[in-house]
This record gives C-alpha cells, sequence and structure tokens, in this order.
C-alpha cells in the first residue's frame, strides 16, 4: 500500500456487462489538497468516486483510499472519510438534529453537532423537519452530516449543482475553510469556474478515461489557445505598422485605432516590452488586460464538448 498519497489509484476498470465505464485510469491524490474530476455525463467520473468510498466493487486495477482498500475494507474506510452525495434525501419528518445523531452513530468518533450546526448556519433550523429546509439549507446539512465523523477524507460530489448563485457562493466559501483544515477534498463538478478557484490540481476525464491533469494553470498552459494582450488607448494611435514584439504570435490595431490586440506564447514577456513601446510613443493608456485561456476552453479543446453535455 502507498501511504504517501490519501489516494493512489492504478489501472482502475469498471464494466458493467459489455459496457466498459472505466477504461484504465491512473491518479494520485495528496493529503490536504483540493482534486476535482471534470467530465461530461457520463464520463465516467461518478463511477470512479463511488468505487473509491466502497460503494462500488471494481472490476480490476489497484485502489488505496487512507491506505485502505476500499473493497477489501469498507468499514474501516467509511470510519475516516465523509461522503456528500449531489442529492441527499432524508424521510420529510426528520428534524436536523436528528438526522445529525442519526448519522452520528454510524461512526466511531464524533464531533460536537451541535458546533457544527452553528458553524453551518443551522442551528436555528434544529429542530425543524427536513422538508421544510430550503434547497441550500438541505445542501448545508448534508456537508454537515459527511463532517459529523471529523473526516480526513472529504467526497463532494457536484456540491452545488441546482443551486441560486448566493448559496453557491455559500458553499464554496464553506469549502475553502475547509482546505484552510488541511482536509483532503475529491470533488466533482459541473462549474468550471468553481474547479479553477478552489481546486489544486484536476483531472479531466471523458469516455472513461483521464485525457488531461495537472493544476488549472498548467492545464491552461498547455492549451493551443494563446493568451491574449488587449491595450486600450485615450486617443487613436495612427502611427502606421505596428512593432514586432517579442513571442508574440499576431499583432492587430482596431479599425478606430485606439485598441491593440496581441497573441502571444509569454504572455508577460511580450506586454513588458509593449509597454516600454508605448511608453517611447507618449500614448496614455486607458486599459490594459491579459487574457489566458480559461478551464472552459481547454475542456472543450481536449473533449470537444461542453461540461454539461
Amino acid at each position: 500500500m502507498n501511504d504517501e498519497f490519501a489516494i493512489h489509484v492504478r489501472g482502475l476498470r469498471k464494466s458493467y456487462g459489455a459496457f466498459e465505464a472505466v477504461k484504465g485510469i491512473d491518479f494520485e491524490v495528496r493529503p490536504g489538497e483540493v482534486f476535482g474530476l471534470l467530465g461530461p455525463n457520463g464520463a465516467g467520473k461518478t463511477t470512479t468516486v463511488e468505487i473509491l468510498e466502497g460503494l462500488r466493487p471494481r472490476s480490476a486495477g489497484d485502489v488505496t483510499v487512507l491506505a485502505f482498500d476500499p473493497d477489501r475494507q469498507k468499514q474501516k474506510l467509511k470510519d475516516r472519510i465523509g461522503v456528500c452525495l449531489q442529492a441527499t434525501n432524508l424521510p420529510d419528518k426528520i428534524t436536523v438534529q436528528e438526522a445529525m445523531k442519526l448519522f452520528g452513530a454510524f461512526y466511531t468518533r464524533n464531533v460536537d453537532g451541535n458546533a457544527l450546526l452553528k458553524r453551518l448556519q443551522l442551528w436555528e433550523k434544529k429542530d425543524a423537519g427536513y422538508a421544510t429546509l430550503s434547497g441550500g439549507q438541505k445542501q448545508r446539512l448534508a456537508i454537515a452530516l459527511a463532517l459529523i465523523n471529523d473526516p480526513q477524507l472529504l467526497f463532494l460530489d457536484e456540491p452545488t449543482s441546482g443551486l441560486d448563485p448566493q448559496v453557491r457562493l455559500e458553499i464554496r466559501d464553506l469549502i475553502e475553510e475547509l482546505r484552510a483544515e488541511k482536509r483532503t477534498i475529491v470533488m466533482t463538478t459541473h462549474y468550471i469556474e468553481e474547479a479553477e478557484r478552489l481546486c489544486d490540481r484536476v483531472a479531466i476525464i471523458d469516455a472513461g478515461q483521464i485525457i488531461a491533469s495537472g493544476s488549472p494553470r498548467e492545464l491552461q498552459a498547455k492549451s493551443a489557445n494563446q493568451a491574449a494582450i488587449e491595450i486600450v488607448f485615450t486617443q487613436p494611435w495612427r502611427g502606421g505598422a505596428l512593432p514586432s514584439w517579442p513571442h508574440a504570435i499576431q499583432s492587430t490595431l482596431s479599425d478606430d485605432g485606439r485598441q491593440i490586440k496581441v497573441t502571444s506564447e509569454h504572455p508577460a514577456r511580450t506586454l513588458v516590452e509593449m509597454v516600454k513601446w508605448i511608453d517611447t510613443q507618449g500614448i496614455e493608456l486607458d486599459d490594459v488586460r491579459l487574457m489566458r485561456p480559461t478551464l472552459e476552453d481547454v475542456f472543450i479543446e481536449l473533449t470537444g464538448k461542453k461540461l454539461r453535455d
């Protein structure tokens, strides 16, 4: 077993009859990092996560989670992990506090459930029935239930899916708090900006295979889509042809002469030289923008699909 990683996966496969949902993937998750699995519906990411959680047996491959085999050591593993599913459904009449006590009984160790409810802004709802909770309150309760055993490793499956923008921000802030506590987090998400903001590393999975992995910035740097620099002047520039700046691939001047757009392989270096040139020309700047490829651009480039396809 590999104790260096919180999760260690080699050659993971999962088949349903003749259909192979996961086709021999490899990856690791380091202790204390937030690791994102991105992929369109049906890509195999939920199947992968369920195997890691011990909810679904694998067909082949080696998997360790917190040094446990999720197939052979389910109970030991479940005592150390927290799981927040995309949809958590509880009986309508169970109260928030009753749900906390019920889930706490499943584990050999518990944190202070009341303190957890206060932290997640659910204390005033402790005696409320589950059916009366809003969507955001239900999701916060799902996270509270996943934290009741003080897990080392937390699985979050689409933690903000279907929530309004304000509640999504609240859940993201909570995930950042958990990250600051050095908990290991594995999350799936359909929101690219969520992965860019929260994840230390991501793996893009499509048709049961991991087709790229790394930090969001590393994946953006590998993209064939080049970074772009846009400079806007306060007055039109009519000085003729634009210079050839270092590392610039293409430079264009807008028809009104007030905007230059440059694509570059090394935008920071190009921008330094552009600023020097602007200074020698005595031009007054109105705005400067540096636009890198987004993770969405990378995803579409690699898969030919949008994330919600």
